[in-house]
This record gives C-alpha cells, structure tokens and sequence, in this order.
C-alpha cells in the first residue's frame, strides 16, 4: 500500500536533510520550525504542536509542510494561500472533515499531498483545483464514501493515489480515477466493493502499473484493460471468490503478486496463478492451511518465477520434496514461520538461489543444506535459536556477500574460527556484510576476521565476551563500517582497520580508568575514519586528552555520556576536520573557549542535555562557519550581549527546556529573537520563564520590559542639559584662556621635538636664532647681522634666509629654535602685535626651562611701558624673572652692548650664575 511505501520514502528523503544539511532560518515561527537545506529549499516541520489550524506564518517559499499529528480539523482557501513553491504538503492523523474548495488552488508546484488518517468523507468537485503537477495522493484511512465525478479531473500528473480503508462501495466510485493518463499505481484495499468487473469501467486501456484490491465476490477482466499491469495486491481479500480471466494474455505483464490465504479455497489459488503465467515474484503470506497440499510446488511450476515469499504460514519442517520444483528460484524468503528443522536435501535442487531469508524461526543449529549453495550471495539467520557456528556449513558459499546472524544465542565460535582461518580464507573472500549482532560471544581471539579481506560491513556484539584480545580485528583492510556493541572495547584492537570510515560503539558499561586494558589513544591506527559514533549507557570514567589521536580525517563526531564532567582544552587538537559535533548527556556545567580553538571548521553544534550555566564559551571560540548550535536542556539562564554579538552569524539555535530568566539581564536576547533576520531560534514561541518566581510559567517573549528603558523625558532633559552646560564651558574657554591653550599646544610641539632631536643625538646648526618682527628687519639686517657675524663671527639662524621653503611655518620655527644654541628676541611694538613672534618666544621659554639652561637673549629696541606689556603675558613674566638689553639706553655705549651680547653668546651656565650679567642696561619693569 501506498501508506506504508511510497509516500514515506518521499518524506523521508526530504527530511533526511534535517540531519545532513545546512540549517537556514529566516525568522522564528510560533507554531513550526523552519529549515533551509543546502540547496536552499525551505523545510517547515509543525507536528504534534496540538494546532487546530494551520499557521498564518507560514514561509511564502517553503517546499515541504509537515503538519502531522495535529487537531486540524478543516482547511479553507486562506490557510494555504501564496504557497506557490510548496512540493509536499503532510497532513497526515489529523481531524480534518472539511476541505474547501480550491483550498490547495495556490499549490501550483505541489507533488505530494498526505491527508492519511483523518476523517474525510466525501471528495467534492472543486477539491483539487489547481494541483495540475500533483503525483502523489494519499487518502488512507478515512471514511470516503463519495467521490465527485470530476473531483480529481485536475490532477493530470498524478502517478498514485491512495484510497485503502475507506468505504468506498462500487467499482465506479474510482471509474473515473482510473481513466486518469497519467495514474500508475492505485491502492483501493480494505474498502467495501463486492465485485471489480471491466465492464464495469468507462475506459478501454489503463496505463496503471500497481493495483492493490479489496475483497470481492468476483473479479472479472473480459478485456484487455490492463494490458501494463505489472503488480497485483490481493492480500486483503476474504473469502473465495469468482474468479475470470477470459484470455491470459489480459495479465501478460503482470510479474509480481501478492496474496494471503484468508478463505481462499486451494482450486481458485491455482486458477490464479495459472492465469499469471509471467509472474516473477510472488508473495504468500499466512498459508498454514495450505502447508501439505504442495502449494508451494504449484507456484513454482511458472517457469518465470524467481522470488517466493512465504511468510507467516507456520511451516514447522521445511521437508525434502517441498522446494524440489523451484530448481529456479534466486530469492527464497521463509521468514516469520515456525521452522525448527530443516532436511538435509531440502534445498539439493536450488541450484541458482542468490538470497535465502530465513529471520524469525526457531532453528537451533545452522542448516545442512545450505552447504551446497555455492551461488548464495545473501544468507539471514537472523531472530532464531543458534548457539554455535560450524564452519564446514560455509565452506562452499563461494559468492556469499552478505552474512546476518544478529539476534540468534551464538556464544562459541573460537574453534569455529580456527576453523574460519581456513573458510575464510579459501570459501568466503567474497563476503561483504556479517551481522553478529545481539549474540553471546564469549572469546573473540586475535586473527579471528583476518582472511575476510572483503569485508565491508560488520555488526559485531561482544558484550558477553570474556577474552577479546588485541588485534582481534586484524585483516579487515577493506572495512568501511564497524558497529559493535559490548563492555569492553577501549583498547588498542582497532588496528588494522586502515580503510573504516565508520564506526559506531554502544557500549554497555565502561572500564575503569586504571584498567590494564585501556588505551589513552585506541583509535590512533584510523588514519581514514570520518564518523565517530559512541553511545556510553552506564558507568563514568576519566577519557584521556589524546583519546582522538590519530583521527585527522574525522568530519562527525557524535559522543552519548562519554566526555563525562569536562573537556580538557586539547581534546580536539587531533581533529582539524571536524564538521559536526554532538557531545549529550555527558553533564558538561563548564566549557572554555580553549576546547574549541583547534577545530575552526565546526559548522554543527550540538550540546544538549548537559548541565551548561553559561554561553561565554562561544564569544572566544572563534567558529567562524558555525551556523547549527543546539544547548537545549541545560541550565542556562542568562545570555550575555557578548554572546548574541558571537551568534550574528548563526542560523539554527535551540535553547529550550532551559532556565531562562525574565529580568532586565535578558533584554538583549529578547529583542534578539525577535528581531534577528538570519537566524531562528527554534520554538522560541514556547519558551517559558523560570525565573523570578513571579513570573515563573510566562511566555519568555511575552515579557514586558518597561522596568529596564530609562524615561524618555528625563534622557531628554539630560541631554540638553549636558549640551548646554558643554556650550557655555567652550565658550569659557576660548573667551579667558585661549592663549593659555594655544600656548600649552605649541609647549607640547616642542617637547616632542625636543625629545626627537636628544634621542638622535643632533648638534647644533647656528649659535643663536633671530626672533623678530619684519618691520624691525632694518635694524637687524643693518645693525645686529654685521656686528655679530661680520665682526664676532658668530652663525646666526634668520626666518628670510634660512627657513625652508614649503614645510610650515610651526615647524621651521621649532627647527630653529632647537637647532640653535641661543634664541635672540629683538622686541619691539610690532613684536608683540606679531602672531608668529610670540609662538617663536613661547617655544624658546619652554627650551629655557626644559633644559635649565640661559638659551634666550632678549633686546628691546623701544621703550616699552609695564601697562602695554601687560596682555603679553609670556614676555611681561620673563621680564620680571630675567635681564634683558636696551638700544636705546645704548646708543652712546654701543660697544657695550654689542660686547655684553658677544658674553652672552659665548657663555652657557645655569641662569642662577651669571643673573647680572647685562646689570649695565638691566631694566626691571614692575
């Protein structure tokens, strides 16, 4: 039937996605979770939420809707409206009795519609408007009794419909549907018709593939209307019937049926399968009437035939002559019978068999006839009673591949295997798949496996062994997938292994830290593993920090209470590769930042089920394509601005079932959530405060957080405050102590220069700087530069002739200063009205108490009065603390003057030392 075949697989395939790809979130939803695949097709899963109606925020591009398991119990035209990309719609075990019409007309892409279990009576006219690219209609289990004429005309892509368990009562309810062109398999089992008769049917050639019926009184085809038929279900009749095939070239190709025995008489049985003469595959279920009427023998006698099913029919023995007319068979399934015994010849004749089932019976010991089976490719002994292996049984399954003997009480092979040493190496290199699973080994002895070079798949249980020793694994160079289930695994016998890639351990319980057997390293000789699966059901114990050594391939990492209490910073150095991470129920409270720093390609995280406090672990981590984190039950209750500022880049997050706080402290993360474009935090909409108590039970979201804002008017009223009270201040400043700024700017020029030149160690370029005004350029050109470089010879520094063209001026003037051993101020009325005058004697003041050295000579050419210098305070205070020379008080004594500046040159003592060297012309201005 369709409900449990097609349409699963078509979920499944695309909800296998939620495991392997990229999660992708747009928003958070109240009701549904919302995954994007790697291809960018929106998934939106909303099962057992207990809606009533389908969500209004459904994602406008999402490609598959799983509403299952719900309490919906109608569907109207606005619930799915603008659902344009949509491709599989589930609305499976709902309430659902009422669809209107052209609900699904905006499903314009839609192929797969599932509205199994629910309680739809009638299908009406206009019900499927619009699913033109339909190919999957499932309608199980429902109450149908009426269907439209033309409810399913649009639908003219469909390939299968489902209509089993309903109550359907004639063939031409479903007339109609049968003449869809496009309708391979159909499934009307489990309804109410009492007959299916061609003539009955308005259409002369069905394209139909599958048929699966309900129990009839009779079945008639007088016409070829079925000529591409190829399965046929009758497994629900009950009863016998009348049964007419006028011509068998009317199921020419039908290769596959599927039948039970009910009260089906022998006679009809065999009127059946006289008519399906092509038949290949046939499936007979619950024939314990039928067991000694050679039944059997009668199927086998259709020389097509190549795979009998028989199963639940209570076969006890399978005796010598039951199978002797099925020499071609290639698949034999015996499965779910009461076989005890087999006869020695049983299987003499079944010289092409491939695949022999024989799960859940009772045998107690490995059959003696499958020896001869040299053609054997698959061989399940799984479910029975075997307790030793015997391995002459095997010796002749040359071709064998696949080996299941999971589920049986096998707890002694080691002579076995001594023998194996032997069949394996000479009668079963062709084998692939051995399944040992859920048996009672009790020894597993080193070299055990090592002839089966072909060995693909081993599902191995020793959870009952005594001894395993080191090496037991050896030989199985071409395994890719080891599961093993046990007590003791933790040691070194996963060498040679050097092509797994898989590996799954459920370990039962665990060792000791100090067991001898235990290895800090056991998986150290996996060079090529890239799944790493362990399951710890009971017992703690401390795993070393090497414990991944020598895994540099591994990709997923999936650990279940292993990494118990803590992770050493370097546990994951080993593992560059790394991709996905699951480590739960491991009772993690503290992680730091260290653990996940050797891994940077971590795209999935999940550490739910832990004991986790805080998230502070993740602003350090440095995962830059981390996009899938899951801390789900754990015991956060504050996430911190530096986290959410780490989970930009997230997509799926999951933090429920924590103790989320409802206070200030969470503000940002609210507003987070509900604001966050990239990334969904799954249920968010559930989530409920666990703290204070007064708010314990809340929405998390719906939390007011009123408390946490400031008054907007009194930050108003701050702000301008402020601005204003920042206005006058400024206004201050530059009225009264602009110049005291301004010469604080060019102290600090200064200095830095003066830093830089000591640093470099430069030596003077001129014995003194000339600092004056250009209207007293006359007197210093005429008077001062003739006297002091022609007769004294000194080097004097002038801003006309030695300035460098085009650097500022800031810059040549503390170039010429801090070049120069003396700076000579020429002052006059103009000098003091000059803007770069000052800026040259302030620079030159700063040198004079920087470096506690008499580096500045002061001439004044007037007279100037105390009360004009009084705005100058730079000059006014260097006049009361220092000498000065006059020109006018020297025009008689010129010699003097100019002798007491030659002095002045020459010298370079403290100030304190020659303070009254110019007493001659000193003016004091009070």
């Amino acid at each position: 039937m369709l409900a449990t075949g097609v349409w699963p697989l078509l979920l499944f395939s695309l909800l296998l996605c939620f495991f392997h790809c990229e999660h992708l979130l747009a928003f958070s939803l109240k009701n549904c979770t919302i995954i994007y695949t790697e291809k960018s097709n929106v998934l939106v899963t909303c099962t057992e939420r207990y809606l009533t109606a389908i969500p209004d925020d459904i994602p406008k591009n999402a490609v598959l809707l799983n509403l299952k398991s719900n309490y919906i119990s109608n569907i109207t035209r606005m619930n799915l409206e603008g659902l344009f990309k949509l491709e599989v719609l589930n609305l499976e075990k709902n309430w659902i009795s009422q669809i209107d019409g052209e609900a699904f007309a905006d499903l314009v892409e839609l192929k797969v519609l599932i509205l199994s279990i629910n309680r739809l009576a009638t299908l009406t006219e206009n019900m499927f408007q619009g699913l033109s690219k339909l190919e999957t209609l499932s309608l199980d289990w429902n109450q149908i009794s009426f269907i439209s004429p033309v409810a399913c005309q649009p639908l003219v892509s469909v390939h299968s419909v489902d209509l089993s368990y309903n109550l359907l009562h004639q063939i031409s309810d479903i007339d109609h549907i049968i003449r869809l062109p496009t309708l391979q398999h159909l499934f009307v089992c489990y309804n109410n018709f009492t007959s299916f008769q061609s003539n009955d049917l308005h259409v002369n050639t069905s394209n139909l593939l599958t048929l699966c019926l309900d129990s009839v009184k009779k079945f008639s085809i007088t016409r070829d209307i079925f000529p591409h038929l190829q399965s046929l279900d009758l497994r629900g009749w009950n009863g016998d019937i009348e049964w007419e095939v006028s011509n068998k070239t009317f199921l020419k190709s039908l290769t596959r049926l599927q039948m039970s025995e009910t009260s089906l008489s022998f006679e009809v049985y065999r009127v059946i399968l006289q008519t399906a003469y092509s038949l290949q595959e046939f499936q007979m279920d619950n024939m314990k009437k039928w067991i000694d009427d050679d039944f059997i023998d009668v199927a086998c006698k259709i020389p097509s035939l190549r795979t009998l099913n028989v199963s639940s029919s209570e076969i006890y023995t399978l005796k010598e002559n039951m199978l002797q007319s099925c020499s071609h068979l290639t698949n034999l399934n015996l499965s779910f019978n009461n076989i005890k015994s087999m006869a020695d010849n049983a299987l003499q004749s079944m010289t092409q068999l491939r695949s022999l089932i024989l799960q859940n019976n009772e045998l107690s010991e490995l059959p003696v006839a499958i020896q001869g089976l040299t053609t054997l490719e698959v061989y399940d002994l799984s479910i029975n009673d075997i307790s030793e292996l015997y391995c002459p049984y095997f010796w002749n399954l040359t071709s064998l591949t696949i080996l299941d003997l999971s589920h049986n009480h096998i707890s002694y092979i080691s002579e076995c295997i001594s023998s194996f040493d032997y069949s394996f190496k000479f009668k079963l290199q062709t084998l692939e798949c051995l399944y040992l699973k859920n048996n009672e080994l009790i020894n597993l002895f080193q070299g055990v496996f090592s002839n089966l070079s072909s060995l693909r798949y081993l599902n191995l249980d020793v959870r009952m062994c005594n001894n395993v020793e080191e090496g037991g694994l050896k030989g199985l160079y071409n395994l890719q997938f080891l599961l093993m289930q046990g007590d003791i695994y933790f040691y070194e016998h996963f060498s040679g292994l050097p092509n797994l890639s898989t590996l799954i351990l459920n370990v039962v319980s665990s060792l000791p830290h100090n067991s001898s057997k235990q290895s800090d390293n056991p998986f150290s000789n996996l060079p090529k593993l890239k799944k790493l699966h362990i399951k710890v059901h009971r017992g703690y114990y401390d795993i070393s920090k090497d414990v991944l050594s020598g895994l540099t391939s591994l990709e997923y990492l999936i650990t279940e209470a292993y990494f118990m209490g803590s992770l050493h910073p370097d546990t994951f150095k080993h593992t560059p590769q790394l991709k996905r991470l699951t480590i739960t129920y491991s009772e993690l409270s503290v992680l730091t930042s260290d653990v996940f720093l050797p891994i940077p390609n971590l795209i999935t995280l999940d550490l739910s089920n832990n004991k986790l406090r805080s998230l502070d672990f993740l602003a350090e981590a440095k995962l830059p394509v981390l996009r899938w984190l899951d801390v789900s039950n754990n015991e956060l209750f504050v996430i911190s601005e530096t986290v959410i500022q780490s989970l930009l880049t997230m997509k799926y997050l999951d933090l429920s079932a924590n103790l989320l706080t409802c206070e200030c402290s969470n503000y940002g993360l609210i507003q987070w959530i509900q604001g966050s474009k990239q990334t969904q935090v799954v249920n968010a909409h559930q989530y409920t405060c666990s703290f204070p108590v007064s708010q314990r039970g809340n929405k998390f979201l719906d939390f007011g957080f009123d408390s946490c804002w400031i008054d907007a008017a009194l930050l108003c009223f701050l702000f301008s405050s402020s601005l204003v009270v920042l206005t006058l201040l400024a206004s201050f400043i530059y009225h009264f102590l602009r110049s005291h700024l301004t010469y604080t700017y060019y102290l600090f020029l200064a200095f830095l220069y003066d830093n830089k030149r000591r640093k470099k160690g430069i030596p003077h370029s001129y014995d003194a700087f000339v600092s004056y005004n250009v209207h007293d350029e006359a007197w210093v050109c005429g008077e001062l530069l003739p006297e002091l470089e022609g007769q004294q010879g000194w080097k004097l520094c002038l801003h006309h002739r030695d300035f460098e063209p085009g650097k500022p001026i800031v810059e040549n003037i503390t170039e010429a200063i801090y070049c120069s051993r003396k700076t000579i101020c020429v002052i006059s009325q103009h000098y003091l009205q000059s803007e770069w005058c000052s800026k040259e004697i302030q620079m030159a003041s700063f040198r004079l108490f920087n470096e506690h050295k008499d580096v500045m000579i002061m001439v004044f050419l007037e007279d100037i009065p105390a009360k004009q210098l009084s705005p100058y305070f730079q000059i006014r205070s260097l006049v009361k603390k220092r000498s000065y020379l006059s020109w006018p008080q020297a025009v008689h004594h010129t010699g003097v003057f100019w002798q007491k500046i030659q002095q002045a040159l020459k010298r370079e003592e403290n100030p304190a030392e020659h303070r009254c060297l110019l007493t001659g012309y000193q003016r004091v201005i009070q």
